[in-house]
C-alpha cells in the first residue's frame, strides 16, 4: 500500500490509517511505502527555499535532497512507524537506501538528483516480515556510488511491490479516484483505457503520474492496482477483502494474499 504524504500530515488521520494498515498485517502480507512532498515543500519553505517543479518532479540540488532525506526518511517515516507500533503492529522503517533495497538512476541531468527507480530487491522485506515486523519504506533511494535520489512515491511504490512479488497494490491518495472528461469516478480500467486517459490529456499532472505507475505494475505482474481515497472510511481493509472502491485497474485474473 502507497500512502500519500498529504494523508500523513494530520495526526488523527494517520493514526486512524495505522490501526486500518495494523488489522491488515494480520491477515495478509504487507509493505507500506509513503511519500511526504507537502511536508517537504513547508520545510524548504520555512528555511526560504522555493521548490522547482518539472513535469511534476521536484528539481532536487544538494539542499533539497538533505531536506527530503530529513523530512521523508526522517519525520514522515518515523511518525507513521510510531502510528503503526502505537496501535499494535511493529514496524521498522526503511529507505530505498538501507541495504541498497531500491537502486535508482538519474531520470534528467536538469532534475539533478531526482531518481527512477530501477530494481527493488525484496528479501529485505521477507526478513523484516518473517521476524513480525511490519516494513515502511520511504521513497527514496541510491546508486551503486553512494548517490542519494528523491525518487516519486508512486514509482517507488510499483518497484517495490514488483521486486517483493505482490499481487495488489493500493495508492492512497486525496481524491476519490480517477475521474473521466466529465469528472465521474471510473469505478474500472484497464491499461489501454488508462493510457487513453492520459494521451487525450484527461489524466495529467499526479493521476498521470499514477497511472503510469499503475499501468508498470500491471504489466509487471500484478494483478491489481486500486486508487482510492485515503479518507474512505475502513479503506485499507475494504481493500483486502475485496470491495470495490475508487478505481480498481486490473489485467488477468486476482489470486494470492499479498498486498
Amino acid at each position: 500500500m502507497k500512502l500519500g504524504g498529504t494523508l500523513l500530515d494530520d495526526a488523527a488521520k494517520r493514526q486512524d490509517l495505522a490501526r486500518q494498515l495494523a488489522q491488515v498485517a494480520k491477515a495478509a502480507e504487507l509493505v507500506v511505502v509513503h511519500g511526504g512532498g507537502k511536508q517537504v515543500t513547508r520545510f524548504l519553505e520555512e528555511r526560504g527555499v522555493q521548490s522547482r517543479f518539472v513535469d511534476g518532479l521536484r528539481v532536487s540540488d544538494e539542499t533539497v535532497i538533505d531536506a527530503v532525506t530529513k523530512v521523508i526518511a526522517g519525520s514522515v517515516n518515523k511518525q507513521l512507524v510510531a502510528a503503526l507500533c502505537a496501535a499494535g503492529k511493529p514496524a521498522v522503517g526503511v529507505s530505498g537506501v538501507d541495504g541498497l533495497l531500491t537502486s535508482a538512476q538519474p531520470v534528467h541531468p536538469d532534475l539533478l538528483f531526482v531518481g527512477k527507480p530501477q530494481q527493488t530487491d525484496g528479501k529485505l522485506f521477507d526478513t523484516l516480515l518473517a521476524a513480525g515486523y511490519l516494513p515502511v519504506v520511504a521513497c527514496i533511494a541510491a546508486d551503486a556510488l553512494g548517490h542519494i535520489y528523491n525518487v516519486n512515491a508512486d514509482q517507488m511504490a510499483v518497484s517495490c511491490a514488483l521486486g517483493w512479488g505482490a499481487d495488489k497494490l493500493l495508492f492512497l491518495t486525496d481524491v476519490p479516484g480517477v475521474k473521466d472528461r466529465s469528472g465521474a469516478i471510473l469505478a474500472e480500467l484497464t491499461p489501454a483505457e488508462a493510457r487513453h486517459l492520459i494521451q487525450s490529456g484527461t489524466a495529467h499532472g499526479g493521476m498521470q503520474t499514477k497511472l503510469e505507475a499503475a499501468v508498470l505494475a500491471l504489466e509487471g505482474g500484478l494483478t491489481e492496482v486500486v486508487v482510492a481515497s485515503g479518507q474512505e472510511p475502513e479503506i485499507c481493509t475494504r481493500f483486502v477483502a475485496g470491495e470495490l472502491a475508487g478505481t480498481r485497474l486490473t489485467s488477468g485474473q486476482l489470486q494470492g494474499q499479498r498486498a
